[in-house]
This record gives structure tokens, C-alpha cells and sequence, in this order.
């Protein structure tokens, strides 16, 4: 399937650079069968069916931003840490992205206020090994010196207002570098709404990194592989679905890392449900995916050729996601993860 599907001008205008004033109130686009509505990301309590099971991903952006300096001689280094190797403390293990005037090669050391890098190797595509060191952990640390990693084509450097609105209020575990930015739009207010009016929530954890927002660089889609995202399904949501199912309600996704997390622990014995599930996920969903678990999907307008528009266009339809991304861009919407949003109520049904 040829990439250049999936690209549309996308003018730098139309990218919010910050987000709004409340987080509920963006605007809203739904995406139905045959028609588009104009809404308020604050209806949402009137969208979501009564009795549905709304999933939100509970990860928690690190502060994985770091700048230092290389010892010894100096020089500039910035290094964003993608995924933790092994389990948390003092001296970590760390897959991260590197840039600085000079290659950083095995050996290379770099001082980031009291946390200490050495650059134990690198692939062919240019993902650094890192040791990491410093007290009493890495992850106090880095609330300390890291920053907020926001997307590069916000083209400005993270403030404070990016510390809180670039997570989500019911993140928990931490270990993403990049928000599951549907999930930014609720407030308490509204969640409170939406659960009120009879809509369970549940929750998984998909640590988002390279794997969702790594550009698609090759024509052809199929060529594309995804790097590896650890997620975790808890047995307390393999019954919330369960449950759901037994009711006859939707099972509704806040995001495409939600959608990817369900899916990749899809129950194969049983379509519509899944298993409990604490580990990788590679899965790359694209038009020709036939979905198992998920019903409905909340989700922001994505980059031109990104993986995260093919699992849109793969849940309701490339030539009905085209047409509501020629009216999000007619009408004056604002795009990427500070923007607007769309709710799309059901799949496309082959």
C-alpha cells in the first residue's frame, strides 16, 4: 500500500503550538457513516453510549529530555531517553536518540547536572545504548533535570504550562516520551460527566516511544516496521471487557495507543474479548486490519504519512478519513497534539 495514501498539506498554521486555555475545550468532529457533525470535545458525555467501557492509557510522560555536556572537552549533547532495559534504579540501562557536533561513540560520557551518561553502543539506524547513573534513581532525576519532551515541530523549548498539559490527568505509570494526546482533552469534569451518565472506565498502560511516532520513511507502507512499545493489560480489564460484552455495550478507545494495546491482546479463541497481557507489541495496523476488540475510537488529527493516520484510516476508512480531514482543514480545526479532535462512534464494517 503506497505511503503517499496517507499524506495531506498539512499547513504550519493549522498545527496548535499550545494548548488551549481548558483542556475540554476543544472542538470536536464526528465522523458517522456518510456524514460529518461539528461538536464540542465537551458533549462528549452526550456521544459516548450508556453502558460503554471507555479505555484511556494511564502512562505517564518522563521527563526524558536531557541536555549536558561531553567529558571530557565539552561540547553540547542532547539525549532523549526512549525505553528503559531492566528494572528501575540508580544505574539503568536506556534505548535513546543522541544529537551533538560530534558522533557519539561507544565510550563517549556526558554530565547532565548530577546524572552521568556513557554511550555503550549503537544500531544501523543510530539508537543509542546508554548507561544511565545518578541518585537516588533515574526517574527522580529526571524530574529534576529532564524536560518535557514535546514534539519537535512545536519548534519552541517546553515551559511549565507543558509540564502539566502535556499528561493526562489519570496518568499513572511512567515511562512514555510522547502523551497519548486524546486522552489530553479530559478534564475532571468531564470524565466525571461521562462516567455519570453510565460509561465504565477502564484502563491500560501503553508506554508510548519510537513505535507510534518514528516518521514512516519508505513508499511503500508495507516496508515499515515498528519498534517495539511495552504495554500492560491487566486481568482487572480483561473482565471490564468481559462484562461489556455481556451487556451488549461498546468497548470505546481513547487513542490510537489504547487501539493498539486492545488489539495486541486480543483473546484469538474468543473475537471481542482479550487476555491479560504484560509485554512488547510491534503491531502495525493498517487498511486490510481486520479488527477484533475495538468499537468506537476518540482521537486527534495525525501527521501526513504517519502510522497513526493508517490505523485511523484503517478503523473507519481511508477515503472517509480523507474527507474528514478535508473538512477538519475547511473548517478550521487545529491539528496534531494540542489540537482538536474527532469521534468516530463505530468502526467501518467490511
Amino acid at each position: 500500500m503506497r505511503t503517499e495514501l496517507f499524506d495531506y498539506n498539512l499547513p504550519h498554521d493549522r498545527i496548535a503550538l499550545r494548548p488551549l486555555a481548558e483542556r475540554d475545550a476543544a472542538r470536536l468532529l464526528v465522523l458517522r457513516d456518510g456524514a460529518i457533525e461539528h461538536r464540542s470535545v465537551r458533549e462528549l458525555s452526550e456521544l459516548v453510549p450508556r453502558g460503554a467501557l471507555l479505555v484511556v492509557n494511564d502512562t505517564r510522560v518522563l521527563r526524558a529530555r536531557l541536555f549536558g555536556q561531553r567529558r571530557p572537552g565539552g561540547g553540547r549533547v542532547e539525549i532523549l531517553l526512549l525505553r528503559r532495559e531492566g528494572e528501575p534504579g540508580p544505574s539503568e540501562h536506556w534505548q535513546a536518540l543522541g544529537r551533538a557536533s560530534k558522533a557519539l561513540r561507544p565510550g563517549t560520557r556526558i554530565d547532565s547536572g548530577d546524572i552521568e551518561i556513557e554511550v555503550l553502543g549503537s544500531d544501523a539506524q543510530g539508537l543509542l545504548t546508554v548507561a544511565v547513573q545518578t541518585q537516588p534513581d533515574v526517574e527522580t532525576a529526571l524530574d529534576r533535570h529532564g524536560r518535557v519532551p514535546i514534539p519537535p515541530y512545536l519548534a519552541r523549548e517546553d515551559d511549565a504550562d507543558d509540564v502539566v498539559r502535556y499528561q493526562t490527568i489519570y496518568a499513572r505509570h511512567a515511562g512514555s516520551v510522547a502523551a497519548p494526546t486524546a486522552g489530553l482533552h479530559f478534564s475532571n469534569e468531564l470524565l466525571e460527566r461521562v462516567q455519570s451518565g453510565g460509561v465504565e472506565l477502564g484502563r491500560v498502560t501503553l508506554h508510548v516511544g519510537l513505535g507510534t511516532f518514528k516518521p514512516v520513511a519508505v513508499d511503500d507502507l508495507e516496508d515499515h516496521r515498528m519498534h517495539h512499545e511495552w504495554l500492560n493489560v491487566s486481568q482487572e480489564l480483561t473482565e471490564q471487557v468481559a462484562r461489556a460484552r455481556g451487556r451488549g455495550a461498546q468497548v470505546i478507545a481513547v487513542g490510537t495507543t489504547v487501539v493498539r494495546a486492545l488489539e495486541s491482546a486480543r483473546d484469538e479463541a474468543r473475537p471481542g474479548f482479550v487476555q491479560a497481557y504484560s509485554g512488547d507489541t510491534d503491531l502495525f495496523i493498517r487498511p486490510g486490519y481486520r479488527f477484533h476488540v475495538v468499537d468506537g475510537l476518540l482521537t486527534n488529527f495525525h501527521m501526513p504519512k504517519s502510522t497513526l493516520l493508517a490505523l485511523v484510516s484503517a478503523f473507519a476508512g481511508t477515503e472517509r478519513v480523507r474527507a474528514a480531514y478535508r473538512a477538519a482543514l475547511a473548517g478550521g480545526y487545529r491539528f496534531l497534539s494540542y489540537g482538536d479532535a474527532m469521534w468516530i462512534p463505530e468502526r467501518l464494517r467490511a
